[in-house]
């Protein structure tokens, strides 16, 4: 039988403090991100390594080859960026 433990009740704990004020639930806000992968075609080899680790599915194949996020989906995770051999992905600032 598996259990939680203390810093998983814990972390659950203050997330709900943050969200309820006053015996009301407040609608989570999720904040701007603060980075994306940005893709150097010059360098990328389009192995799709950066497709496949992708967690989130943000990752797609562009008509010209390449790839790219789609901002929406994507969490600034970096493991794009970590996961690329060839070191094609940086994590730029969002504008």
């Amino acid at each position: 039988m598996a259990t939680k433990s203390s810093k998983q009740v814990t972390a659950a704990s203050k997330l709900l403090d943050q969200l309820i004020t006053d015996g009301k639930v407040e609608a989570y806000a999720p904040v701007k991100k603060p980075l994306k992968p940005v893709w150097d075609k010059l360098v990328c080899a389009r192995c799709a390594l950066c497709y496949l680790y992708c967690p989130d599915a943000a990752i797609s194949r562009q008509p010209d080859g390449y790839f790219d996020a789609d901002l929406d989906l994507c969490k600034s995770c970096g493991i794009c960026h970590r996961e690329c051999w060839f070191g094609a992905i940086s994590m730029q600032e969002v504008e």
